[in-house]
């Protein structure tokens, strides 16, 4: 892997590594079970690997057109394209396609299966809000994702669970449709359970990557600009910002939500079945941890 000066991520890449690796055997224990009941295995293995390649190899076209983003040239937004050269240039990678979204939501997300197909897309509301030190931080935080990767990883994460869902449903309603006997039945309820296990132990997984992924990205463009503070303003003007956008704008932001800079909704820190649920740590988390790096640094 080609490095940068974004560094090694030694606790991201373990985290990545070892989500991966028990996403990987709760589908392999599914698919056991499916294959127990009787299931062709070749189509318990071959629609989910058709599905998880289709996810992978569109995730970019897939993102763009939920959000509306279009990929903008230098020309149509000198600025913003400036900045994302500028960033590129401190952390010695290639630059990614930009894309811009038209929505009222401050926010911003980087996707790509991987980092020649990877674009980096803000919202028309992000631009409007935030000045050049505040978006170049936004814009370091997201390409620090790209950078190490991590996007790849949860684009194919994200999808396991839906994948669980679909794959377990397609089974039981074929397998509904031929008998309808007691043994069925039992198959039914079984199938259930363990879906509903892996579903729910790789959403948790998943949420933890997605909350650390976070905060090494924000550490990351932190001390890449060497303003951390920048990115702080920027967070708390989001954070502000998001109570007063309507309901309807914020969904469109669901289907990226995990790939977001900042959620639609903040939490408060703390244990609690919320926060673990959560795709980002808590403003407050995050806005901690980039205080300390601008004692560090001694920022000004």
């Amino acid at each position: 892997m080609a490095r940068t000066r974004y560094g090694t991520d030694r606790g991201l890449s373990a985290r990545m590594v070892g989500t991966m690796f028990g996403i990987g055997l709760l589908y392999v224990i599914l698919a056991a079970v499916l294959i127990s009941f009787g299931v062709n295995a070749v189509f318990v293995l071959g629609i989910s690997g058709a599905m998880l390649f289709g996810q992978w190899w569109f995730s970019d076209s897939l993102a763009m057109s939920a959000m509306r983003a279009v990929v903008v040239e230098p020309q149509q937004a000198p600025q913003l394209h400036a900045i994302v050269d500028r960033v590129c240039a401190m952390a010695d990678m290639p630059k990614p396609r930009v894309g811009v979204a038209d929505s009222d939501v401050p926010n911003a997300f980087a996707t790509g299966r991987s980092r020649k197909r990877a674009v980096v897309v803000v919202t028309t509301g992000l631009l409007k809000r935030l000045d050049p030190e505040e978006l170049e931080g936004v814009l370091a935080h997201e390409l620090s994702h790209v950078a190490h990767r991590d996007v790849t990883v949860m684009t194919v994460a994200s999808f396991t669970a839906i994948l669980a869902g679909f794959m377990t449903r397609s089974v039981m309603w074929s397998s509904m449709g031929r008998n309808r006997d007691q043994n069925t039945a039992v198959m039914f309820l079984s199938i259930t359970v363990v879906s509903v296990v892996v579903y729910f132990l790789s959403y948790i997984l998943i949420r933890a990557l997605s909350r650390y992924r976070e905060l090494g990205a924000d550490r990351g463009a932190a001390l890449l600009t060497g303003r951390p503070s920048a990115l702080a303003r920027a967070l708390q003007k989001i954070s502000g910002d998001m109570a007063s956008i309507p309901t309807r704008d914020l969904r469109r932001m669901e289907p990226v939500s995990a790939f977001a800079f900042a959620p639609a909704l903040v939490r408060g820190k703390g244990f609690s079945l919320e926060a673990i649920m959560a795709t980002h740590p808590s403003l407050e988390v995050r806005l901690e941890q980039l205080a300390r790096i601008s004692a560090e640094l001694g920022e000004r």
